[in-house]
């Protein structure tokens, strides 16, 4: 009997997504529209040179506080060349993987819910930054990523790469890098 409950728990996946909890969280979300109100938050800290630290403890989401079931802590540094001590991922190298993560959950989601089978996928991105920006060298230059390309390796049961492709367009992340974001600054001083 519990063979038959956990078949039975796992065949309306695709993908790997639960479309049972999928389409329960759409129809919620239809049917009261304010519990698609998210709030993603992370802390920071300063660890000294260009080291810093993010820590990831929890969200708001449909209408309630939640707790992840670990708290997740990130390492940033730089580079030894950008006088850092190359101990983790520097900033621009975490935003492409949240590119990269969130395009292909997105992918992986929005196909499943398609009925589109996929099998694998592999991404390379990368990413153009002219460092005039940065170090304030060049007041023309952009200070962030001019260009990004994402190359995609896919596995699927489907012939339309561009019906794939079009799956990208509800990432949030490719949206807020690709569109722009309002980002309100303010700094207390203690």
């Amino acid at each position: 009997m519990q063979q038959q409950a956990a078949v039975q728990e796992t065949s309306n996946r695709v993908n790997g997504i639960d479309l049972d909890i999928l389409q329960t969280t759409i129809q919620a979300v239809v049917n009261e529209p304010e519990l698609a109100q998210c709030q993603f938050r992370a802390s920071n800290t300063w660890n000294g040179g260009s080291q810093n630290t993010t820590t990831i403890s929890g969200f708001y989401g449909a209408g309630q506080e939640h707790t992840h079931k670990n708290e997740f802590v990130f390492l940033a540094d730089e580079p030894t060349i950008l006088a850092g001590y190359d101990e983790g991922a520097n900033p621009v190298q975490y935003l492409l993987h949240a590119l990269a993560g969130c395009v292909t959950t997105t992918m992986v989601a929005h196909a499943a819910v398609r009925g589109i089978n996929i099998e694998s996928i592999s991404s390379e991105l990368e990413g153009d930054i002219n460092l005039n920006g940065f170090f304030g060298t060049d007041p023309d230059m952009p200070k962030g990523y001019t260009d990004i390309r994402i190359v995609f390796s896919i596995k699927a049961d489907v012939d339309n790469t561009e019906e794939l492709k079009q799956l990208i367009q509800f990432s949030p992340v490719y949206n807020t890098v690709s569109k722009g974001v309002n980002v309100d600054v303010q700094i207390n001083l203690q």
